[in-house]
């Protein structure tokens, strides 16, 4: 893992000034392309909000990509520990995202280990680690998930432990319904995320599905346990979105429940990850996007992080903040509403010429 950030107040001066509006552009087109749920709940944040959110969105991305897409290389977690010490240091590499990133970091002082985090995750991806219990699996996802819900909080001015607890209890909440979901996908690629210990409980052994991923109703219940266990932690996060600025709670509410409705698809269909894909239909994530619009008053519950969260939020602690981290302006709420009108018609003509985004 990358040593800990400098202070931000001694970055260079520039960062804030790097990237350039085809920088911002390139970086809201992998968002685009890459996640278009995360994309869709990204209509409802703030506009300065959401400039930053592709720009972090962009170099998470490509991380992932330089990890598991074509032509990845071995050396690529290295190298993209280089490019994050550069964007710190105030010399990005010559990328869109870089640029983006090096102005992130200085404007809302985010400490050099939370995307850090994220590359130690993503080294354990290229390394082909997998977990023998639940708890493991959650270190996992709180590296290549819970340490982006927690810039994303930062992103939105937000710094509070409690605060960081519940967006990191939603990023490890994602990345156990994504896990659900791709159980095939990652199988016949060789990998497997599933707690081992389950499998095992199951009758399923695990290098046996790998060598040959079939759907069963064993393997049903082991799914249905995560997300039963995904479940609790989106149950656990949403008493955390008071805690925001009005401005931003309706796109975490609406990325939650987009994110759940895959988990509640998958179990629609039978919990059969292998032989389908679980996705969110345009018309579906149109009407859940206008349902976070009106964010429920739930009762907040002051509960510690998870452990394996808890290095993120000390990491937070322990970074000076300079005055210019402020929160974003306060909600405009008939901007909002046009804003998801627009995205609703448009995720309705997606579904009528039939070429409805998957999550």
């Amino acid at each position: 893992m990358l040593p800990s950030s400098p202070d931000a107040r001694r970055q260079t001066p520039f960062a804030a000034s790097l990237a350039r509006s085809a920088d911002h552009a390139a970086c809201r087109a992998a968002i685009r392309t890459g996640s278009r749920s995360f994309y869709a709940a990204s209509w409802l944040l703030p506009q300065d909000v959401r400039r930053d959110a592709y720009g972090l969105y962009a170099f998470c991305r490509l991380s992932d990509d330089a990890v598991d897409g074509a032509g990845a290389r071995a050396d690529a977690v290295p190298r993209l520990r280089a490019r994050l010490a550069l964007a710190y240091a105030g010399r990005p590499a010559d990328a869109p995202a870089d640029r983006a990133l090096a102005e992130i970091v200085t404007r809302h002082a985010m400490p050099q280990a939370l995307p850090a985090a994220l590359l130690e995750g993503l080294d354990w991806d290229a390394a082909g680690r997998r977990y023998p219990d639940l708890t493991a699996l959650c270190a996992y996802a709180t590296r290549v998930a819970g340490s982006v819900g927690a810039m994303m909080t930062l992103l939105m001015g937000v710094r509070s432990p409690e605060a960081l607890a519940r967006a990191c209890d939603l990023g490890i909440a994602m990345q156990l319904t994504n896990i659900a979901r791709d159980v095939g996908e990652d199988a016949r690629a060789g990998r497997l995320y599933l707690p081992e210990s389950w499998l095992r409980e199951a009758g399923i052994d695990p290098d046996a599905f790998l060598a040959r991923p079939e759907p069963s109703p064993a393997l049903a219940g082991v799914v249905a346990r995560l997300l039963e266990a995904a479940d609790l932690l989106y149950a656990r996060a949403d008493s955390g979105i008071a805690l925001l600025p009005a401005a931003c709670r309706p796109a975490v509410r609406a990325a939650g429940l987009i994110y759940a409705e895959i988990g509640r698809d998958l179990t629609r269909a039978g919990l059969d990850p292998v032989s389908r894909r679980a996705r969110v239909p345009g018309a579906r994530k149109a009407r859940l996007l206008a349902r976070a619009l009106v964010t429920p008053s739930i009762r907040r519950a002051d509960r510690p992080a998870l452990p394996e969260a808890a290095f993120l939020l000390d990491a937070v602690a322990a970074m000076p903040v300079p005055a210019a981290a402020t929160r974003p302006a306060w909600w405009n709420l008939s901007g909002q509403v046009v804003r998801v009108l627009d995205l609703i018609e448009t995720l309705r003509e997606r579904e009528r010429l039939g070429g409805a985004a998957s999550p």
